[in-house]
Order: C-alpha cells, then sequence, then structure tokens
C-alpha cells in the first residue's frame, strides 16, 4: 500500500553529467531548477543513459541507468518503473542519436511502462523518410505527451508527422539568469582588455563550422585589429573518439596559415557555468555559425543571448523564430563574406550593439530555468497519474541589490535592467519604503550592518523634510529638489511618516542618538497631517502613529490618528452600498493600506466602529482580487469601478507594491483574528512573485536579489527599481514570520485551499 507521506516521484531517464554532451547539461540545469523553485511537491528520480563505450561514475543523484545498447537493460528499467509504485510519471530526454542502435527495444519500453510519458524532443526533423515517421508515430501512440523547443518543432510535428496539437507543449531551452556584470572589470579580469571580444562557445566539432568566422577574420581585423575571437570549449567527446583533435588542428593550421595567431584564442575546457556565463557577459559580439540547417535548438544560441550578446547566426530554425524585432542578425551558411560585413557594422555602431543586447535579453526573459521549471511543473500536474500540488519554494533573503540601489546618499529610483540609473534620481518615497524594509530585516535577523543603512534612508527622510513640516518627494542626482515637487505630495508625506513611526517602534534595536532623532522627526512632521485629505495618505500617517505609540506613546498623536480614522469612517459610510463596502467609489491602487489603518486605528483605540470598518472592508477587497486561488490586484491600466466589474477584467498593469502591500495587510489581519484564511492568502500572493500569476513567470530575480517592475499582459517589466525590489523586500520579510521560522504555521501550507474560514470570529483585544 502506498504511503501517503512519500511525494510522487517523476523519472527523468537523461543523459547526465558527468557525460559531456548539450542534453545531459541541459537535464543537470532542468533538475536544479525544479528541485530550488519547488517544495514538498514531488521527488526526481535519474536514470543515465549509458552504453558500452560511454560509462560514467554518478553522484547519489542517480538511481538507475540504461544501457542503451544492451536490450535486457531496457527491459530491466521497463519492470523497475511498473513495480514501483511512487513513480507517477516518466519524462524522457530523446534525442535520436541516443537510441540509434535500439531503437526497437526504445519502442518496447514506452509500450511496456505503464505510468504516463512525456517526451522531449530536442531534435524534431522535416520531411521525415517512411522510417522516420513510423518510428515518431510509434512513440506518439506510447506517450501522453511531447515537449519540444520552438514554436517550428510544434509545427512540423503536426503537420509532417500528424502529431494532435493538443499533445504538444512549447517549452523553450531554458537560460541561467545573470547579474549582467561590468563588461570592462570582466574584461580586465580574463586578460582581454582592450579588445573587441567576439565569441562562439560549445563542444568542438566539424558541425560548428568555425571555420567560416577564421575565413571572414581576415576582413574584419583589416578594419578592427582590436578585434580577438575567442573559441570557447573542449572538443566533443564523440569527435575525439572517433578522429581525435583533427578537427581542432585543423582549425589552428588555418589560423597560421592566414597568420591569424594573435586575433584568435582557444578556451580548451568544459568551463564551470559560472566562469561561462562571465565569458559571454565580457563577449561584444557572439558568432552561432553552424551549418546543421535542421538544428532545431542550440542551448549555446540561448545562453548568449539571455546574457546580453548581440549575436550573428546562420538560418537555423531556431534562429529564425527568435532573432527578429532587432535581436540579431542572420546570415548565409557558411558566408565568411557577409558575417565579415556584419561583424563590422555592429563594431562600428555601439548604440545598435546595445539595442540588440537589450532586445535580445528582454525577448528571452521568459525562457530563465525559473520559468522553465514553471512549465514543466504544471504539466507534471496535468498528466500525473497521482494528484499533487505546486508548493513554491520560498527565496533566501538577498540585499544585493537593495545596496546596489542605495548611495551613500540615498536610495537610487530607477534601474535599467538591474543596473542603477544615477540619473533618475532619488525619491522620499522609495526611501521610506526602504527605510521600513531594512527596519524588519534588522528586528528579523538582529544584523548590524543594518544600522548603516537605516541611517542613511532616515537622513534622507530629514533632508526632504522642510521647516513648515511637510516633505518634498522629488530629488535630482545633484541633491536638488525637482519641480515635480509642485502637486501631489500628500502621499509621500504619509509614507515619510509611516517610516518615521516604523522607525521609533524599534528603537531598543538603534544607536540612542538614532532613535532620538527618530522621535523628533515624527513630531515635526506631524503638525500638518489634519489637513491632509488624501485616504492613503490618512492611512499611512494612521499606521506610522500607531507604530511610533508602540514605544512611544502621546495622547495627542492618538487624537490625531482618530481625527484621520474618524474621516475614512466618513468616507466609508458615504460610499457604503449593499455590493459596495469600501472607502470610494472605485478601488485603485495601494488599496490594502486603507482596510489595514482602519484595524491600527482599532488596535490603538479599541474603538469597535473601526474595527468592524476594517473587517468588512478588507474582506471584500479580498473578494475582488483573490479568485481561482491566485491574486490579481487592480490593474493600472483602468480602475476596478463600483458596478461595473468588467473594469477589473484588464490583463497586466500588476505591480509588486500593490501584491505586498496585500501581504502585510494580510499579516497584520491574522494577528488580529487569527483566520487561517488569511495566511492561506499570504501565501497565495507571496507565490505571485515566484510565478504564480498569469503569464506564469518571475516576478522576483533570485540572481540578482531586485524584482522587475511589473507584470503587464504578454510580458514582464524587466527592470528592477526600487519600489518594486523594495517592495519584494517587505514582502519577503513579512513571510519569514509566518512561514519560515514558525513552525506551527509553516504547517499552514498544507492545508486544503478550499477549507473556509470562520468569517464571523471575532477578536478581544
Amino acid at each position: 500500500m502506498k504511503n501517503k507521506n512519500i511525494l510522487p516521484e517523476i523519472l527523468i531517464i537523461t543523459s547526465y553529467p558527468p557525460r559531456e554532451c548539450g542534453i545531459a547539461t541541459y537535464s543537470q540545469d532542468l533538475i536544479f531548477a525544479l528541485n530550488n523553485k519547488f517544495t514538498k511537491s514531488f521527488d526526481i528520480k535519474i536514470c543515465a543513459l549509458e552504453s558500452e563505450f560511454e560509462k560514467h561514475k554518478y553522484t547519489n543523484d542517480v538511481n538507475y541507468v540504461l544501457e542503451t545498447d544492451n536490450s535486457k537493460s531496457y527491459i530491466e528499467l521497463a519492470k523497475n518503473i511498473n513495480d514501483n509504485s511512487n513513480i507517477s510519471m516518466v519524462l524522457i530526454q530523446h534525442e535520436f542519436g541516443l537510441f540509434r542502435t535500439n531503437e526497437n527495444d526504445f519502442i518496447q519500453l514506452l509500450q511496456t511502462i505503464n505510468k504516463p510519458i512525456i517526451v522531449v524532443f530536442h531534435t524534431v526533423l522535416p520531411n521525415p523518410d517512411e522510417a522516420l515517421l513510423k518510428m515518431v508515430q510509434s512513440i506518439n501512440h506510447c506517450t501522453n505527451s511531447f515537449i519540444v523547443m520552438t514554436n517550428n518543432s510544434s509545427k512540423i510535428l503536426q503537420e509532417d508527422y500528424q502529431i494532435d496539437a493538443s499533445k504538444i507543449s512549447v517549452i523553450p531551452h531554458g537560460t541561467h539568469l545573470v547579474e549582467h556584470s561590468n563588461k570592462d572589470v570582466l574584461k580586465e579580469k580574463y586578460n582581454v582588455a582592450d579588445r573587441k571580444v567576439i565569441s562562439t562557445f560549445g563542444l568542438l566539432s566539424s558541425g560548428k563550422c568555425i571555420e567560416t568566422s577564421i575565413n571572414a577574420l581576415r576582413t574584419i581585423v583589416k578594419k578592427h585589429p582590436e578585434v580577438l575571437f575567442l573559441v570557447i570549449g573542449k572538443t566533443h567527446p564523440n569527435v575525439v573518439k572517433i578522429e581525435g583533435e583533427k578537427y581542432r588542428k585543423n582549425l589552428e593550421d588555418r589560423i597560421n596559415a592566414l597568420q591569424l595567431n594573435k586575433y584568435v584564442q582557444f578556451v580548451n575546457q568544459y568551463l564551470p557555468l559560472h566562469e561561462l556565463l562571465e565569458y559571454l557577459q565580457l563577449t561584444d559580439i557572439y558568432l552561432f555559425t553552424s551549418k546543421d540547417r535542421n538544428q532545431a535548438v542550440s542551448g549555446t544560441f540561448s545562453y548568449a543571448i539571455s546574457c546580453g550578446c548581440p549575436i550573428i547566426s546562420t538560418p537555423i530554425p531556431h534562429a529564425i523564430e527568435v532573432l527578429n524585432d532587432g535581436t540579431g542578425i542572420i546570415i548565409d551558411f557558411e558566408n565568411a563574406q557577409q558575417l565579415a560585413e556584419q561583424v563590422n557594422n555592429l563594431l562600428d555602431d555601439e548604440q545598435l550593439r546595445k539595442n540588440i543586447s537589450s532586445n535580445g535579453i528582454h525577448k528571452l526573459a521568459p525562457t530563465a530555468w525559473e520559468n522553465s521549471a514553471i512549465s514543466h511543473a504544471i504539466l507534471f500536474e496535468q498528466i500525473s497519474n497521482q494528484k499533487f500540488e505546486l508548493h513554491y519554494k520560498i527565496p533566501e533573503i538577498n540585499l544585493n541589490h537593495i545596496k546596489n540601489l542605495t548611495t551613500d546618499f540615498a536610495m537610487i529610483q530607477f534601474s535599467i535592467i538591474n543596473q542603477p540609473d544615477i540619473n533618475s534620481g532619488y525619491t522620499l518615497d522609495d526611501n521610506a519604503r526602504a527605510l521600513v524594509s531594512i527596519c524588519q530585516h534588522l528586528e528579523l535577523k538582529k544584523d548590524k550592518n543594518d544600522i548603516d543603512y537605516i541611517t542613511k534612508y532616515f537622513n534622507f527622510i530629514k533632508y526632504c523634510l522642510q521647516p513648515e513640516g511637510y516633505f518634498l518627494n522629488y530629488v535630482d542626482v545633484h541633491k536638488k529638489f525637482t519641480k515635480q515637487n509642485s502637486e501631489n505630495l500628500a502621499d509621500s508625506n504619509g509614507r515619510a511618516i509611516w517610516a518615521l513611526g516604523y522607525l521609533v517602534s524599534i528603537s531598543d534595536l538603534l544607536p540612542a542618538e538614532l532613535a532620538e532623532n527618530a522621535k523628533k522627526t515624527l513630531q515635526l512632521s506631524l503638525g500638518n497631517v489634519c489637513k491632509i485629505h488624501s485616504p492613503r495618505a490618512m492611512a499611512f500617517i494612521i499606521k506610522g502613529i500607531y507604530y511610533n505609540n508602540i514605544k512611544n506613546h502621546s495622547e495627542d498623536n492618538v487624537n490625531i490618528l482618530k481625527h484621520l480614522a474618524d474621516k475614512l469612517v466618513q468616507m466609508y459610510k458615504h460610499e457604503d452600498k449593499e455590493n459596495w463596502h469600501w472607502f470610494e467609489s472605485y478601488l485603485t491602487y495601494g488599496n490594502s493600506i486603507l482596510p489595514e489603518a482602519m484595524l491600527c486605528a482599532f488596535l490603538a483605540t479599541n474603538n469597535q466602529i473601526y474595527k468592524e470598518i476594517a473587517k468588512t472592508s478588507f474582506d471584500f477587497l479580498l473578494s475582488k482580487i483573490f479568485k481561482n486561488n491566485i491574486i490579481k490586484v487592480v490593474s493600472n491600466k483602468g480602475w476596478l469601478q463600483n458596478n461595473n466589474e468588467s473594469s477589473n477584467e484588464q490583463i497586466g498593469g500588476e505591480q509588486p507594491i500593490d501584491v505586498s502591500y496585500s501581504i502585510i495587510a494580510l499579516s497584520k489581519f491574522y494577528d488580529a483574528f487569527q483566520e487561517e484564511d488569511f495566511l492561506q492568502k499570504m501565501e497565495i500572493a507571496f507565490n505571485w512573485f515566484l510565478g504564480k500569476n498569469h503569464l506564469k513567470q518571475i516576478i522576483y530575480n533570485p540572481c540578482t536579489g531586485g524584482c522587475y517592475d511589473g507584470l503587464e499582459d504578454t510580458y514582464i517589466n524587466l527592470n528592477q527599481g526600487a519600489e518594486s525590489t523594495v517592495s519584494y523586500l517587505m514582502a519577503r520579510l513579512t513571510m519569514e514570520k509566518y512561514f519560515v521560522k514558525n513552525e506551527k504555521t509553516t504547517k499552514l501550507l498544507k492545508i486544503n485551499y478550499s477549507k473556509k474560514s470562520n468569517k464571523n470570529q471575532s477578536i478581544k483585544i
């Protein structure tokens, strides 16, 4: 009988390291991504492919071995799969060459396995002959689903092999997230400073057609003698077995004959991943010169684009599909003249190189291994013969991008991808949120290094405080206040007071002078707040006073809080209708802070009206943004109007800050009401950052520690500015308390989301 506590197993049949081949590397990257993306969801097992002449010693990760030239090995593997009730499905990484000597045994294996099967086709050949067509159709009869990596491959399977489109999923070849390090720094590191670097990489074989690049180099160096051509990668092991280093020797002879020695450098190694990615990031132009007309996909091609390399490629199907709309340049096969012309054009035009690089990064962003893992896991969920739920793994806290955004003065407003844009200047909004987030971090981690950042953000807030007792928001790169400060400053003033109040609330963790300065600055900023009418500004101020009163109680401040809370009560009563329990006639941005502020007002005063409005309005908001176990915050493309539900059908325009505010409010309501539903919704909301959104793509970048600026209809805004990055950090630190540190509440992750909480549960505080 099956143990219910054992996770469903997914058996992946593939070549696997230490074997050196593209599919082995691909599978290793995919498995790492799946295990890093999900927790307590499934258990991946590996069956490595070997042959009489290709044997390896594996780590404990490998559970089975299939000898592809041994008929008995196929029979034995099928029996092991069928006898193991924990195996819920089988995924096979398929390349025709892997099973060339025993194709009938492979088909028999598929026919014998009594579990769902997914086959990943790494090669899809057009115009098949009768034998190939029959083989693929035999595979089709035994297979529940196919994965291919390009739309072209999907089209060929449908048109040339008559495979139903419903069985085919297109999941592009995964790519690695990179921090996009400074190119000049990397060139210094690898001793290629002052050179324009052209590169190509991969296991070397004649199919790479490196001689095309070498022939082109004769023309290139006449115009650009600063060029260095890097040929990165050792010779393919299968080529070495057949002909040794003959191909590499022929290339070296050609280089000598053309007197190009000082322009070409071989990196004859199978490089570690981090080193390979650095070589690609220092590359000025990447060359892909394969002469295989039917090469369906190339991992090297994908990695180069995702690292920001402007690419010139021969017209393999993968390149034709990807290199459009300014993402690269296509040349004819084996055409050295065309290649030389295009390389020289790019070397002459730095802006064009930057444009192609940026376009390529954006084009391939959805192919990050994290997104590939999500796509695979969703397919597993659909295909498996055992029911399982996907649980996203909460990433480690990463402050790298927060620190990169912070100068000696304050936090920079915007980034271009993950590179801080100093010319965007600074805002009070961002530094107020940054202050709250690092205060949270100090509370949780007791990291004394946080004090330096807290001090910077606090000093910036003081810098923005004017003698009249109000704040300005916008500061340029020269530390001058800008013309943008002429209007709409109420919300910014509210955020500053929230941050100052939060800072006072952790005064026990601060140097005495800093704590005292925070209290004084807060009091200076409260002089004019009763004149404010913006509901969100009032809400932030209420929160600031609430947090301040935890350590610095003041009846005068409580009276200000009551005054502002009563204003919100009047707004609520004016708009409250049978089907509309809100403060305004529409839902816009930062909605969660309004009911959260009312809850804070109740906690500070014990006024039951505040409590009732907090709970009713928050339940109303949650009913609008949580549906089908997913959060969809109100789009900035169109607010949700009363009596107009269709206005919330806008796709895209979802901002990280709104998701973050929702998580913070949910945590506050859980603390007060102890309803499990609030914890469940916290997890759902946080998963939005991790890929549980309508695009099924990550919003948080675990490589940089930055958060993308927005979820749009068909794409992610890849810029990682201060607002989005700090918003994610606030949400992540809030999750730490409930889902990482507290074992009791962590168990709530397993609760069935269909379970109903007691909506009428009351609290006594």
